[in-house]
């Protein structure tokens, strides 16, 4: 296991000398997690950042109505629970173990005591937040959205786009006139004036049966048309509900992270100045 290439990968670190990641990979443990063993709850307080360095960690939150949302799955590399390195407050979210894993830990009280021995370590982790800052601010400025239609249309057989082709041409001035024109032409091609001996003579007994046909065949294809539309509707609703609640919850977290990194940054900067 490369502890120095793991603590490497994180940007909370990734502006430490190779010495200074030396130090901080012989002082982190070593901890292993069964599936579906909690790591920390959501509210809990904590010292103690985590990387991963092998399995899965799901990240998740408890919404107004106490519903867990997943927010993101981690693999190896990834990290999570820095920000209790500075502060004490309360987890914005909990970390489960999505299935065995083994995380390394660095606690607050090393990252302090190294602080304390190398200052110059506080203005590079005060120098990587800042750029976090930004980066966190840029991404309340974009927004998430999900092609529910293309997934939807992917999974359509063709006696499926059929019944959707049947239902969008009823409902058009083209089958009106269509049928219209089919009609007229039926009426004049089997008119005694024309034809003395007709296939199909006036009542048109033929080309009642043949439209008995048609609007038989046609009525399960718009009702399997509209009931694809419902579920389609349906699935859409859904979505758009998780993708909205799942953006609020993330706006949230953002903005409560955003005033945490701030307050740190303050307090970073305020002990420096005080060393100088």
């Amino acid at each position: 296991m490369n502890k120095n290439a793991l603590l490497q990968s994180i940007p909370l670190f990734k502006g430490l000398s190779s010495e200074d990641l030396s130090f901080l990979a012989y002082a982190v443990n070593v901890k292993s997690y069964k599936a579906k063993e909690v790591i920390f709850k959501q509210g809990d307080i904590g010292d103690t950042m985590y990387v991963v360095v092998r399995g899965c960690v799901n990240i998740s939150v408890l919404d107004n109505t106490s519903e867990s949302i997943s927010l993101k799955d981690l693999i190896r590399g990834e990290y999570f629970g820095e920000l209790a390195l500075i502060d004490d407050k309360p987890r914005s979210a909990s970390a489960i173990a999505a299935t065995d894993v083994e995380l390394l830990q660095l606690t607050r009280e090393m990252l302090a005591s190294y602080i304390h021995a190398e200052p110059r370590v506080a203005m590079t982790i005060l120098r990587t937040m800042a750029e976090r800052l930004r980066e966190t601010n840029l991404l309340l400025s974009q927004r998430a959205t999900v092609n529910i239609e293309e997934q939807i249309e992917r999974n359509l057989s063709w006696s499926d786009r059929l019944a959707d082709r049947v239902a969008e041409l009823n409902g058009s001035w083209m089958f009106i006139v269509s049928l219209g024109g089919l009609t007229l032409v039926w009426m004049l091609v089997n008119s005694p004036i024309i034809l003395r001996d007709s296939f199909d003579p006036y009542p048109f007994v033929f080309f009642n049966l043949l439209l008995a046909i048609i609007v038989a065949l046609q009525g399960p294809l718009i009702v399997m048309s509209q009931n694809r539309k419902a579920i389609r509707d349906r699935i859409r609703s859904e979505a758009d509900y998780k993708v909205n609640l799942k953006n609020e919850v993330n706006i949230e977290m953002i903005l409560q992270e955003v005033q945490d990194l701030g307050n740190h940054l303050q307090l970073l900067e305020s002990e420096l100045q005080s060393r100088k």
